[in-house]
């Protein structure tokens, strides 16, 4: 293996990219939702935004293990590790620097920055919003003086910018617009995302404790985080019915239903496993493929809306081959581990 092949792998796996899916999803639905019910789509402002968030999510990915070294969250971490929790590993592995770690993410929140200004300039200033939001929550998610994920702020900061300021920026982008469609087309992904973080959170609630990170698991215990889990999910199907009854969302969202019984065995693994990470491991890979199944099946259910309403089918080619090549590569790690 050459040496900058070397760096490369030891870089991907600082970026955390299977947990970048998150990003990738409201973003695309957003814009998948402009086409389907507003007829528009712009397949360079599409990837000018999916390529900024995913370049700020590898930072914030980046800002968090950096700043959980720095305050020993990590270095805390002992006994069977559960491999979707606990941070890439790299610094406590010395595999990167932090100071190198430090630059990088510095560097990152800065490209971030540029494309939301030419952002801006293309389509309005409203969008410095969406993205100032985004950027502070990200930078500041782990990062003093506010460390919102010491607070028990964290994981509804990324609720809220993980599903609506995600979807609806992308939307606006793509159509000038503001709805109640993109807005509850949305909003499930940043419920599923707050389920990801509690469960992810459960196996390392007493390091956290120590470490003075007071998550919502760490605050309220770990049976009040499998509660705060179950009540997300029925959050998330019971937006989706809404959204369904009020006709914010096309009827084929109703296959999203299909993931209720993976949904089911990730909450029986967590409650029969959760004083055990190795063991509730499965239980954090099925929230991470749900996550994916809603999003797909929503984005899925708009295609279908959008050629109904005979818009043009040739223009969200685009669309599909660039969430591909954003999105497998977190879908190959995703889908292929037991």
């Amino acid at each position: 293996m050459s040496i900058k092949s070397s760096k490369f792998k030891i870089w991907w796996q600082a970026s955390r990219y299977h947990f970048i899916p998150p990003s990738i999803f409201p973003v695309c639905i957003g814009a998948i939702v402009s086409w389907a019910t507003e007829g528009i789509f712009s397949l360079r402002l599409f990837i000018v935004v999916l390529f900024a968030v995913v370049i700020n999510h590898i930072a914030l990915n980046m800002n968090d293990d950096y700043f959980d070294y720095i305050h020993s969250v990590d270095r805390l971490k002992s006994g069977e590790k559960n491999p979707y929790t606990g941070g890439s590993g790299t610094l406590t592995s010395g595999l990167i620097k932090p100071k190198a770690m430090f630059k990088v993410f510095m560097i990152l929140y800065f490209i971030t920055i540029i494309l939301g200004i030419y952002l801006a300039i293309e389509v309005g200033w409203q969008i410095l919003i969406f993205g100032i939001i985004g950027v502070f929550s990200s930078f500041f998610y782990t990062s003093p003086p506010i460390k919102f994920s010491h607070h028990g702020l964290g994981e509804i900061g990324l609720l809220i910018n993980f599903g609506t300021i995600l979807g609806l920026g992308s939307f606006f982008v793509q159509s000038q617009l503001i709805n109640l469609n993109a807005f509850f087309a949305t909003l499930p992904c940043g419920i599923m995302l707050f389920s990801m973080i509690v469960i992810n959170e459960i196996p390392d609630v007493e390091e956290d404790k120590r470490a003075g990170k007071l998550t919502l698991v760490a605050r309220y215990g770990t049976k009040s985080g499998i509660k705060l889990y179950i009540i997300s999910w029925i959050c998330t199907y019971t937006v989706i019915v809404l959204g369904l009854i009020l006709h914010y969302l096309p009827v084929y969202t109703i296959m999203t239903f299909i993931t209720i019984p993976l949904t089911y065995r990730s909450i029986d693994t967590l409650r029969k496993n959760y004083s055990n990470p190795k063991l509730m491991a499965p239980a954090n890979l099925d929230m991470i493929r749900n996550h994916s199944f809603m999003s797909i099946l929503i984005i899925i259910s708009y295609l279908i809306q959008g050629l109904i309403n005979d818009f043009n089918l040739t223009i969200i080619f685009g669309f599909i081959i660039v969430f591909f090549i954003f999105y497998t590569p977190a879908a190959i790690t995703i889908f292929s581990r037991k």
